[in-house]
């Protein structure tokens, strides 16, 4: 590990402290804890909202699959960037007028029964845990490359640094390290694109000409099929990371931190052009790495393409862009799973514990005590099976989390906003069918069963051929929603009044 790395590394840890250290003398209330008092505006919480989706995954992730397959990689980058146009027109407006502190609280506002509360809960705690899986693994194997230290110090590093920011700080010094993490990513990507595209004389037309021939897959790297080859398969992924977004609970949690509709409309905009920029220039730090570092040094430093970014950055700018980059991806470690620890919190410590348990009748210094206890409980649990996790597999764990949120969470919001007759059994079966559908599906799919040893989890054929299921637990979520809440037929024609006008207007008695 060069000085270097370690300066820029300790220089992070310290702003994102000092920053915490703030935010704690800020964070007295409950509310202030959960949504940071719903204080920030609307390119704060917009920024916030880019720092807490791009993740080491879309970073690291997807620069290493265009540098290595393509136009194929590009897949990622298009899927989670179209899914904020239904975050902005479905799902922004009305959550941030129905709900509080979880979208538990937001289908709350209609059925008010706590199973419906339970259900949600039950949801957001396996997106959160599968999401957190994934990202803690990732973050040790990328933390061991990235500065050579063991996994489980690696593991150890980043769960502390979480800790410390969700306990003391709450939202308020998770949303400032989602910010501060936004820009230096920004900065960094921005940097290397203009370096690749100086190289190739600021003509676009020239290194797409010249990416022809840099790669070993010839002209076919500039075409789709490369990687995917299924399309059913490459459509129920797309549907996945599209729909996703809008159910994910610790994006959604984010808009809560705005103090109305039209706030959190502006965030998602200002969001949106943040993430698509980003996304777009994910081009040029494939195409670049794939040019100047070449495919074999690539795969050499991370089969899974994972080091393109910051090995790019290397070629181009030395050690110290590469330094740079290379605290960059910490930072986006940290932001991200700062983001979910809260959301988990959340639904331990407000849905279950507070609402459920105590039935609501508990008090502010109740409600404190139980998010930070909340918050240490997620973050030790996140911790070891992190620690456990180490040598299996469980990249697939992120889209299934997108999978899960598109099946469970998705349908019952846009019934809960947008249908008269839905009921509280419809909003029931609706979560659980998505929600167990997606697992089984996965449970039976390539990603759990591979003929080919080291390949998947176990060894064995997979029932079925799809390594995303969305595109059968989506439409088995709004089915499941639609057949229970016709079976019961029970309707409350008054409250979906009642939440229509909360919902479009804002207004609260």
């Amino acid at each position: 590990m060069s000085a270097t790395v370690i300066i820029l590394f300790l220089l992070i840890v310290g702003i994102t402290l000092v920053v915490t250290y703030f935010a704690a003398k800020r964070t007295k209330t409950t509310s202030e804890f959960y949504t940071a008092g719903g204080g920030l505006t609307g390119w704060q919480n917009g920024l916030a909202i880019a720092g807490d989706y791009l993740s080491a995954a879309s970073f690291l992730g997807i620069a290493g699959m265009i540098a290595l397959n393509g136009f194929d990689g590009f897949f990622y980058s298009i899927g989670f960037l179209i899914a904020y146009l239904v975050v902005l027109f479905i799902v922004a407006e009305p959550l941030r007028n129905l709900g509080k502190y979880t979208l538990a609280d937001m289908i709350n506002s209609r059925f008010d029964a706590k199973k419906v509360r339970a259900v949600a809960a039950l949801n957001t705690i396996t997106i959160v845990i599968f999401y957190m899986i994934a990202q803690l693994v990732g973050a040790g194997a990328l933390i061991k490359l990235l500065f050579g230290i063991d996994y489980w110090i690696a593991v150890l590093i980043v769960g502390i640094m979480m800790t410390i920011y969700v306990l003391f700080g709450g939202m308020t010094a998770t949303s400032w390290v989602q910010i501060i993490k936004a820009v230096l990513l920004m900065v960094g990507t921005i940097v290397i694109s203009i370096m690749v595209l100086a190289k190739f004389h600021f003509n676009i037309f020239e290194m797409f000409t010249e990416m022809k021939t840099a790669t070993p897959l010839g002209e076919d790297y500039l075409k789709p099929g490369v990687k995917y080859k299924v399309p059913l398969d490459t459509i129920s992924l797309m549907l996945a990371l599209v729909l996703g977004t809008a159910g994910l609970p610790h994006i959604l949690m984010r808009f809560f931190t705005v103090k109305d509709a039209k706030t959190a409309r502006s965030s998602v905009i200002s969001a949106t052009w943040v993430i698509g920029i980003f996304y777009v220039l994910t081009i040029f730090l494939g195409f670049g790495a794939a040019y100047f570092v070449g495919f074999d040094k690539i795969i050499e430093a991370n089969a899974a393409g994972n080091m393109a970014a910051p090995l790019l950055a290397g070629a181009l700018g030395g050690d110290f862009l590469m330094s740079f980059v290379s605290a960059v991806a910490f930072a986006t470690i940290l932001a991200v799973v700062a983001g979910l620890v809260l959301s988990g919190a959340s639904a331990f410590a407000h849905d279950i514990y507070g609402e459920i348990i105590k039935k609501g009748k508990i008090t502010e210094k109740q409600q404190m005590l139980a998010a930070r206890y909340a918050s240490v409980g997620v973050a030790i649990l996140s911790i070891l099976l992190a620690l456990f996790t180490q040598k299996m597999n469980v990249a697939f764990l992120v889209s299934l989390a997108f999978c899960v949120a598109a099946s469970a969470n998705l349908p019952v919001i846009i019934f809960t906003i947008y249908w008269k007759k839905f009921n509280t059994s419809g909003a029931i079966t609706g979560m659980l069918s998505g929600l167990l559908s997606s697992l089984i599906l996965v449970i039976i799919s390539p990603n759990v069963f591979s003929p080919v040893e080291g390949a998947a989890i176990f060894v064995g054929e997979p029932l079925i051929s799809l390594t995303n299921p969305a595109i059968i637990s989506v439409p088995l979520g709004f089915i499941g929603a639609y057949i229970g809440t016709v079976v019961s037929k029970k309707q409350d024609a008054k409250r979906f009044a009642e939440v229509a006008v909360k919902a479009n207007t804002g207004f609260k008695e």
